[in-house]
């Protein structure tokens, strides 16, 4: 084999099956959504946003708006991935809460944020501000969570051999961050970016236009523009708005992505070059750039110097506390924590009292709704699966391949598949069972792309030796994939999993439930639940159906993909 199981560490401290940090994790999220619930029901009655123009000369103001929106939270994305899957990683006792934690973050339908985010924000700042930040914390929802699965996945699976030479090297957590953990990761956190921002588009017209109850929210961008569009069915518009964000990904592709990818070629884990590496024009203009050179050496190199001799520290022994100090600290602690507990046990009781007021009757309407969304998960998982990982492998191990078929993959999975949507389902209503064809198909285009990014980054990763020496030995056909491919694959195909069956639990809220030309129609489902539990300000509905769906997705990630995540953190890392 080539690639053998050597552990250098010692096991992961986060369980597979249900402990007390799930269930302490769902209790607080439940405890948060109501009392956001709450907030929502003490708002005014009605926030009118601004009036929204098809005209085309609106295009390009709307889409700097947007552009502008996702960038903000990306950065707010790329930074809480670090720390957070830096954290889960690095620390036993954290892993125990944060990936429970993170485990039941990436189910909550980004619907659900809404009375939190929203109407939270709208308590205490100023209408305008709220609704703007309010836009960009949603857009983080959809963002954050493949990127943080990503940094975590990389941090548990560094060849032992990096970690020994960090250590012989006496490296700071400072170097060793720098020199060894974020260039391990950087092909994958690269992948997800684009992911994320694929993930940012598709949700950017739930998080610019939005209805709760009788309340009205609305921010000028191209999100907006385009759910208008579908809402009065303007197709002209609709196109309109379409083509201008296949303007927007091209340039992103070629000016951002591409050159991105390029650069964090020189990281992979391999002893020998790369016989095709991957290029970029955009990269090689900016290298002989007589203005980017002046800018390294005059803003960005001492900038870096100044980081390091900041950060770049051995730690220093800090004297411990007086035993008055430490008592003190320790009571301190206890009181918080009494603070905590009985806050949580208040807001679970009240959760509670509103759960209860939901009719039994509607409660078998969630049960049936959670089976049904469950089945199209599934379904769309299995098929994006089934074509993810062939096709993965071709861009990720063949340069000729790639320059292909990379910017094509890369504008389809930004293209956001709720633009398309109302188009794609006036086709597929006329045929029998249209509605829960187009609902999978809607979830497939929204999820499959997790799988791909992340085989792609697992297939441009595996090492250019390892696949010369299988050339000499002739591997061939599945040989070839069952002792290199797969194995290189694993750790990457589970993170795709866990983050593709999140994705397209959320894309249900979208895909069963959908507005057009002034007509609704929806499926059974949770999402479409969920959707008209919030368009009818029906915030006992919107909680049931809500902790539904977290149990649920929480329960197959814990018992299915968690334990295969064991599985390749133990026995398939790159170690050689």
């Amino acid at each position: 084999m080539f690639l053998r199981q050597r552990i250098f560490r010692q096991p992961s401290g986060e369980g597979v099956g249900f402990g007390k940090g799930d269930l302490a994790v769902l209790l607080l999220i439940a405890v948060i959504l109501y009392f956001g619930l709450q907030l929502a029901l003490g708002t005014p009655a009605i926030i009118e946003g601004p009036e929204i123009n098809l005209d085309p000369a609106a295009v390009p103001f709307y889409a700097l708006m947007s552009i502008g929106r996702m960038l903000a939270a990306y950065i707010l994305s790329l930074l809480f991935s670090i720390i957070y899957g830096y954290a889960a990683a690095r620390s036993r006792s954290a892993e125990r809460w944060l990936m429970p934690a993170l485990d039941i973050l990436q189910s909550v339908p980004i619907l659900s944020f809404l009375p939190v985010v929203l109407l939270g924000l709208t308590a205490i700042l100023p209408q305008g501000i709220a609704v703007e930040l309010a836009a960009v914390i949603l857009i983080f929802t959809s963002q954050a969570w493949n990127l943080t699965f990503s940094f975590y996945q990389s941090m548990r699976t560094i060849p032992g051999e990096y970690l020994e030479a960090a250590a012989v090297f006496r490296f700071s957590p400072w170097l060793r961050f720098k020199q060894v953990e974020i260039p391990f990761a950087a092909m994958g956190l690269i992948w997800n970016s684009v992911m994320s921002w694929a993930g940012g588009w598709f949700f950017l017209m739930a998080a610019e236009m939005f209805t709760l109850g009788d309340r009205d929210f609305r921010l000028p961008g191209l999100g907006a523009y385009l759910q208008t569009a579908a809402i009065d069915g303007d197709t002209q518009a609709l196109i309109i708005g379409i083509v201008t964000l296949i303007i927007i990904i091209v340039l992103l592709d070629q000016l951002v992505w591409r050159p991105l990818l390029a650069w964090a070629a020189r990281f992979k884990v391999s002893q020998v070059s790369d016989d095709n590496p991957p290029t970029s024009w955009f990269l090689s203009s900016l290298r002989g750039s007589r203005v980017v050179t002046f800018l390294n050496m005059r803003l960005f190199k001492p900038f870096n110097l100044w980081l390091d001799r900041k950060l770049n520290r051995p730690p220093q022994h800090i004297s411990s506390l007086e035993p008055d100090a430490e008592r003190k600290r320790s009571l301190l602690g206890w009181l918080m924590l009494l603070l905590l507990a009985l806050l949580l046990g208040y807001g679970v009781f009240q959760a509670a009292g509103m759960l209860v007021t939901v009719p039994l009757e509607q409660w078998g309407q969630i049960v049936i709704g959670a089976g049904a969304t469950l089945l199209r998960v599934s379904i769309a998982v299995l098929i994006a699966l089934v074509w993810t990982i062939p096709v993965g492998v071709l861009i990720g191990t063949n340069a000729r391949a790639a320059a292909i078929l990379q910017p094509i993959v890369q504008i389809a999975a930004s293209i956001p598949a709720t633009a398309l949507f109302p188009i794609l389902l006036i086709r597929l209503l006329g045929v029998p069972g249209g509605a829960n064809m187009a609902a999978v198909l809607l979830m497939l285009l929204g999820t499959q792309w997790y799988l791909l990014f992340n085989v792609i980054a697992g297939a441009s990763a595996i090492p250019q030796d390892l696949q010369y020496t299988s050339d000499l030995l002739l591997l061939k056909g599945w040989r070839r994939w069952k002792t290199l491919i797969l194995p290189s694959l694993f750790p990457y195909i589970i993170t795709g999993l866990i983050t593709a069956s999140g994705g397209a639990w959320n894309a249900s809220i979208v895909a069963e439930y959908t507005h057009f030309g002034g007509e609704i129609t929806q499926v059974t489902g949770l999402g479409a639940q969920i959707t008209s539990a919030t368009a009818a300000g029906d915030f006992a509905l919107l909680l049931a159906a809500t902790l539904t769906m977290i149990v649920l997705v929480v329960a197959v990630n814990r018992l299915v993909w968690r334990r295969l995540f064991r599985v390749a953190e133990d026995r398939f890392r790159m170690d050689q």
